[in-house]
């Protein structure tokens, strides 16, 4: 999911004062199928006395592959649209799903799932499916999606977005974090 699609669906969220969840994958990479014959080494702590030699043959992709995210979005796109979810063809991450009186939209971000809508039982119905198809942690109200704070301010249809830890993060990794701030002209 680009990032411009979340700032775009939370103006959306903030404008017409929809419902805003989130779920998260658990291991989500042995979620997907590989297609292709991949050999691993056998890791130092799981070789059996006598097959040394012996190498794995993966059935499903895991952490650290390239090709690891592939598989699980081609899984999650199959499952997703099985229930009548829409991909948005700006954004293949984006999922719509509408009904006279009911929308909702599904964003997918690796493991991060945000369930956006108008109806909480529509919601509902589809984290209850979402968790029968896959292993999920349901967040409750999206707070952080990809690094960035969510506030709300639900009397006043109000939704804003915050990047301190971010920023924070990248200030530590430079070891500028104790640098003094400087005001400048503009």
């Amino acid at each position: 999911m680009r990032f411009a699609s979340i700032r775009l669906l939370l103006a959306v969220v903030a404008h017409l004062d929809l419902k805003l969840f989130q779920m998260d994958v658990k291991t989500v990479f042995l979620n997907g199928n590989i297609e292709e014959e991949i050999n691993m080494d056998q890791s130092i702590r799981f070789i059996s006395k006598g097959q040394e030699d012996k190498v794995y043959r993966l059935k499903r992709s895991i952490y650290g592959l390239k090709q690891s995210s592939r598989p699980w979005y081609f899984r999650f796109h199959e499952a997703i649209t099985s229930s009548g979810f829409g991909i948005v063809s700006e954004d293949y991450c984006v999922c719509v799903k509408r009904t006279t009186r009911r929308i909702m939209f599904l964003t997918l971000y690796v493991d991060d799932i945000l369930l956006v809508g108008n109806n909480l039982e529509m919601i509902n119905a589809t984290k209850q499916w979402l968790s029968s198809v896959f292993e999920l942690k349901d967040i409750g109200e999206a707070r952080y999606v990809i690094g960035v704070k969510i506030v709300r301010n639900h009397p006043k249809k109000l939704l804003g977005i915050c990047q301190d830890a971010y920023i924070k993060r990248v200030l530590e990794c430079f070891r500028m974090h104790c640098s003094k701030p400087v005001d400048t002209l503009v």
